[in-house]
């Protein structure tokens, strides 16, 4: 089971910063920014191979049920 940021929302970030750094502000003004999208991946093949349950509840919420 994961559950954090979303590997490609960094990237997507600091695409922003460049932009504004190429645009002329200094980056000692640019503000910091935290994660705002986060996923939850359950991998049930591990799950089931560790002789875990997961509740149909957490799977339903998932962004991702890996069979």
């Amino acid at each position: 089971m994961f559950y954090g940021v979303d590997p490609l929302d960094p990237y997507r970030q600091a695409a922003g910063y460049v932009d504004r750094i190429l645009r002329g502000e200094k980056p000692a003004d640019l503000p910091v920014q935290q994660p705002v999208k986060f996923e939850l991946v359950i991998n049930m093949k591990t799950a089931k191979a560790l002789g875990l349950t997961v509740p149909l509840t957490l799977q339903v919420a998932a962004d991702e049920v890996i069979e």
